[in-house]
């Protein structure tokens, strides 16, 4: 998130000239805004008053360069009298508020009716908290600005309304004892999130595993594998140690990879296990 050049803070993200989906579409919805600002006789300057946002920004969303948060149009819809047809238009602003390969996979895990996956690093971005997910950005290199992780955050905390689906996904996680454990954004960041984690796998859907250090088989050393499974009866999975980490559809290629996933979790702690190992960790911290 930035500051406009008053001061301003911004209302939204800057356009990936590289995501032609998300140009297009921000270009046709800033001129939709220009057309209700210039009806109703005010100049950016005005408009940007009105809802309290700098010109600068203003012109930036009509010309389609910036992407407008969700409040934006609200105000933007009252101050111009548009009678909710500025409002209308947030499905399609939500469709590319995000960079383009987290709506890509968000697309894949709305669709899924089964996910499965083995994490060794960190813990899966479905599971993660606004904290320890902002972390991770703040930490990668290159260092991001703070326009990127505040998007990147924004993106991994909407493909989390996963668990608010009806009929809901069956969801399956392993994550190795270590992405329990690593400290990511401090002692606090993580008891926040193994309390996250007690409170998913109470969901009937969700189950999560954990895989213990203390192991002399393991099935999932070549890292990470993940697995979605569609209503139409096709998948599709990827995992580090495999098929150069490309994504892939193949049955035969699917097979493998669910044959590893499938020792990965007999291997693992059971689920009940997994939320007594969880809760011990919880009373070290």
């Amino acid at each position: 998130m930035g500051v406009d050049s008053d001061g301003t803070e911004d209302a939204g993200w800057d356009v990936d000239p590289e995501d032609e989906q998300g140009v297009a579409v921000l270009s046709a919805l800033g001129r939709q805004l220009r057309i209700w600002r210039e009806q109703a006789g005010m100049r950016a300057s005005d408009l940007g008053v009105a809802i309290g946002y700098g010109e600068d920004l203003v012109r930036k969303v009509e010309s389609g360069k910036r992407i407008p948060r969700p409040e934006y149009l609200d105000k933007a819809d009252e101050a111009l009298g548009a009678g909710g047809k500025i409002r209308a238009m947030k499905p399609d602003m939500e469709q590319v508020r995000y960079p383009k390969k987290v709506r890509d996979l968000a697309k894949l895990e709305a669709r899924a009716v089964e996910l499965s996956a083995y994490g060794n690093h960190n813990l899966h971005g479905l599971l993660q908290t606004d904290a320890y997910a902002r972390a991770l950005f703040e930490m990668a290199q290159p260092p991001q600005s703070p326009e990127e992780v505040e998007r990147g955050v924004a993106g991994r905390l909407a493909r989390q309304s996963i668990f608010d689906r009806v009929p809901p996904p069956a969801l399956s996680f392993v994550q190795e004892e270590v992405t329990l454990r690593r400290t990511i954004g401090g002692t606090m960041v993580l008891r926040r999130q193994l309390e996250r984690l007690l409170k998913l796998a109470q969901l009937r859907n969700v189950t999560i595993q954990v895989m213990p250090t203390n192991c002399d088989d393991h099935a999932g050393m070549g890292g990470l594998i993940q697995v979605l499974k569609f209503g139409d009866g096709t998948a599709v999975g990827r995992s580090e140690g495999v098929f150069n980490g490309r994504p892939v559809s193949e049955p035969r290629q699917l097979q493998i990879l669910e044959l590893r996933y499938g020792m990965i979790r007999a291997q693992a702690l059971s689920p009940r296990a997994s939320r007594a190992f969880i809760e011990q960790l919880l009373g070290e911290i």
